[in-house]
């Protein structure tokens, strides 16, 4: 008999108890209305996981469920994620970890530890952090550790534990010493946890734990000890298990530690399980109702930049951009490129560079993030000033004039069209993120010196998960079910190689694939078995360029893994940012570390010859011989520009300016490419085709690109010119767009509706707008992104033209050497 109740009234303890009669005038009875799951594994328990996290909180709120816990093998890889979906379920969330103990020099045992509180979650941070990363055996932690760390934790001790193995091996005397060492570090939170799961000595454990329990007066609680959710999933779940230990369903050797009963049985199930034991069945609700963790999820934790006495970071940050604005000017007009007044108005109209300048700084401010900008600005000029090759810029960073003015990145966005806004929203609250390049010798070097500087304790790479991917997942199902390597083989090679690519859609696409599963049989089962197991989490290991930095300790925020020696955290970059940590993106760019080679054996010979060095960021983008080269179409060695199909477009758009290849980075994609606006945009540039516009008003946001739309940035100033939106609101407007989300694109549509009537817009003119921008929306690329990356690119065709002999010299290294 269950219930179903918020997790507000599960921490109060109401409704999790009710009264009924048997029959008319019958005396009232006290029920127990609920069981919840203590001991479960999904996917990121990575060995012997099957459940994913939506679906094991989907199936609890399908079985009124007031609770579940999320106890993975040794981590907390999934509890952002399993946290955020409980609550949107209206589930409560026990957090808690299945940790693996060495007593001794010996003995191994496992136990559940749950965090009731605050203080708790601190110590199981701790915990699973020093499991991988303390001394002794990777994935393990010393009893002592926890007994050390008991404070606000919950322990179950069940069969597998140092208790339990004593209980199953009849000897009760030595189990209740064990017993009472738990007690005395947990006083009444501790709890022995009892199975039936049919799995073998669960039988004679439960026995000897309930009279153990009766002479010491320790509380019970039954749990289940979850692997999967249904017991259909058993023999994927097995499969699962053979696929990491190396193994074959049929191997006689292999041990068969599971059951098909270890699924997320109904309370009512597991209430009939215990009937003989309910005080079992009502410990997991008093469990229950003594987690109260609440996480703090979306406020940020800053590291400390250490400004100098007496300044606010207000301050340094407005004085340090107004510096690096005036010199960034002042070399412009020195090397003879257009004043200031000429590149833009200066008046209090927002048009020039130092209004411009004004306004992003109140935005940052406003919004918290001066101490964010001098973080990066910090270490992004200390590679700078040590020779290490820096990116000039990537993704949307590039819209913003402050990151220019103090060295994040090295292109003026006023000479670009970039927009701010685009970056940083003033009306949508998100952490800014700067991704930045260096070379690759270098980034390392870089790392150091932030980890130095923050303290290496407060500094660590960022986990990312692999998952079993449809041509991968079909070669291992194949090998445990001990299916032929050629069959496999085959059947992997039929599956379209693509991003992306699933099973379901590759059955769809690939009808010799169809065809191979209908004729053979054991295709088949292959196949009905991968589809159980594609997209389950496979390993873990350092993402690309993730790294975040702490005001403390790592595990003061979150818990830490280690691979290869390697400190990560064990949330993903998108959890690690929920969790309240800010992460830095120190991505190694090859083409930096050519460029950096082939300037270097350039200038060497300059001054060998008496002459003063070369400055590539001085190099003329207008530069004819370049536009020569490229139109050539001997793009080979040039970034961006090597591939076959992108040096056919490039002989048919035949570029003549910058402009030219900032929208090659961004036309060579499936959406361009595949919607007409790639063939539009080189036949209007040819004159095959007129410049048209949709309405007037988007001229200047289309005229670089011919009336055709191809950045996100343009689909903000449309909406800006037609709709009035201010850039915040248009930023807005574009995401809703990218989402397709029906309620959400209904709304903003009204309000562009509203706001292009008031601007006198025809509404059937501004409707078909509308339109387009939404289809487009799908394919946009960010300008900023593909202006910097454009930057490069003329860089490296420029050295390809000019110096030819050091260039190649020095992609030659490059790909000889592991760099």
């Amino acid at each position: 008999w269950a219930v179903r109740v918020a997790p507000s009234q599960l921490r109060a303890g109401e409704g999790l108890f009710g009264r009924r009669r048997r029959g008319a005038g019958a005396a009232w009875e006290t029920v127990v209305s609920a069981f919840v799951h203590l001991c479960v594994h999904t996917e990121y328990s990575i060995a012997d996981g099957l459940a994913k996290v939506p679906d094991l909180v989907q199936r609890a709120a399908e079985l009124s469920m007031p609770a579940v816990a999320m106890t993975d093998l040794a981590n907390l890889f999934g509890l952002v994620k399993f946290y955020e979906a409980c609550h949107a379920a209206g589930v409560k969330p026990l957090v808690g970890a299945e940790l693996r103990f060495r007593i001794g020099d010996a003995g191994a045992g496992r136990c559940v530890a749950l965090a009731a509180n605050r203080e708790g979650y601190a110590r199981l941070l701790q915990l699973v952090s020093q499991a991988w990363q303390g001394p002794g055996e990777r994935g393990f932690v010393r009893r002592e550790w926890i007994f050390e760390q008991a404070g606000g934790l919950i322990a179950l001790c069940g069969p597998e534990s140092d208790a339990g193995q004593a209980l199953r091996a009849g000897d009760l005397d030595g189990a209740g010493e064990i017993a009472a060492a738990w007690t005395q570090a947990f006083g009444d939170r501790f709890y022995l946890a009892v199975q039936r799961t049919g799995r073998a000595g669960e039988a004679r454990h439960l026995v000897n734990a309930a009279e153990l329990a009766a002479r010491q007066r320790l509380p019970v609680a039954a749990t289940n000890d979850v692997r999967f959710l249904r017991p259909e999933d058993f023999e994927a779940h097995e499969a699962r298990v053979c696929i990491q230990e190396g193994r074959t369903l049929n191997d006689p050797r292999r041990a068969r530690r599971y059951s098909a009963a270890q699924c997320l049985r109904s309370p009512a199930e597991m209430a009939a399980l215990f009937e003989d034991l309910p005080e079992a069945i009502e410990n997991t609700v008093q469990i229950a109702m003594r987690c109260n963790l609440e996480m703090e999820m979306g406020t940020y934790h800053l590291p400390r930049f250490a400004a100098p006495d007496g300044e606010s970071l207000e301050a340094l940050l407005d004085h340090s951009a107004a510096a690096g604005l005036e010199a960034r000017l002042a070399k412009a007009a020195g090397a003879g490129e257009a004043p200031p007044s000429e590149r833009g108005s200066d008046a209090d109209d927002g048009a020039g560079y130092w209004p411009r300048l004004r306004y992003e700084l109140g935005v940052i401010k406003q919004m918290g993030f001066a101490d964010y900008y001098l973080i990066v600005a910090e270490f992004v000029n200390w590679a700078k000033r040590r020779g290490v090759p820096v990116g000039p810029g990537r993704g949307s960073g590039a819209g913003s004039l402050v990151a220019w003015a103090l060295g994040i990145t090295d292109v003026d966005p006023l000479a670009y069209d970039l927009i701010f806004e685009r970056f940083l929203n003033p009306e949508r609250i998100s952490m800014p993120d700067f991704d930045v390049d260096f070379c690759m010798e270098g980034r390392d070097l870089v790392i150091g010196h932030v980890a130095q500087r923050y303290g290496a304790a407060s500094v660590g790479q960022i986990a990312t998960f692999g998952t079993m991917a449809a041509k991968a997942v079909v070669r291992d199902v194949a090998r445990v079910q001990g299916k032929p390597y050629g069959l496999a083989d085959k059947l992997s090679k039929l599956i379209p190689f693509e991003v992306g690519m699933t099973l379901q859609k590759a059955v769809t696409q690939a009808p010799e694939l169809r065809q191979f599963i209908e004729e053979n049989a054991e295709v088949g089962e292959i196949m009905e078995m991968a589809h159980k197991l594609e997209g389950i989490v496979r390993n873990v290991s350092p993402h690309a360029g993730g790294i975040v930095i702490a005001p403390g300790p790592l595990t003061s925020f979150v818990p830490l893994y280690a691979d290869g020696g390697v400190a990560m955290s064990q949330f993903d970059k998108d959890d690690v940012e929920r969790a309240g940590l800010v992460k830095f993106d120190f991505l190694g760019l090859k083409t930096l570390t050519i460029v950096d080679w082939a300037m270097r054996a350039v200038n060497d010979g300059r001054a060998r010859r008496g002459e003063p060095p070369l400055d590539l960021a001085a190099v003329s983008k207008d530069d004819p011989d370049t536009y020569e080269l490229l139109r050539s179409g001997l793009t080979t060695a040039i970034f961006q520009l090597e591939s076959s199909g992108m040096q056919e477009l490039i002989r048919r758009l035949r570029p003549d300016c910058i402009n030219d290849i900032i929208a090659l980075v961004a036309l060579f994609r499936p959406g361009p490419l595949q919607s007409g606006a790639v063939d539009e945009y080189i036949d209007r540039k040819h004159g095959k085709a007129p410049v048209r516009y949709p309405h007037p008003l988007l001229e200047p946001a289309l005229k670089n690109t011919y009336g055709v739309m191809l950045y996100q940035e343009q689909v903000m100033s449309a909406a800006q010119s037609l709709a009035g939106f201010s850039l915040g609101q248009a930023d807005l407007l574009r995401r809703a767009m990218g989402k397709k989300k029906p309620e959400e694109m209904a709304r903003v549509r009204e309000q562009y509706m509203t706001g292009a009537r008031r601007n006198g817009i025809d509404e059937g003119v501004a409707s078909g707008i509308f339109d387009q921008m939404e289809k487009f929306a799908g394919y946009a690329f960010v300008k900023g992104h593909a202006t910097a990356y454009g930057l490069v690119t003329f860089q490296t065709a420029w050295l390809k033209r000019h110096h030819p002999a050091a260039f190649m010299a020095a992609v030659l290294s490059a790909n000889t050497r592991e760099i």
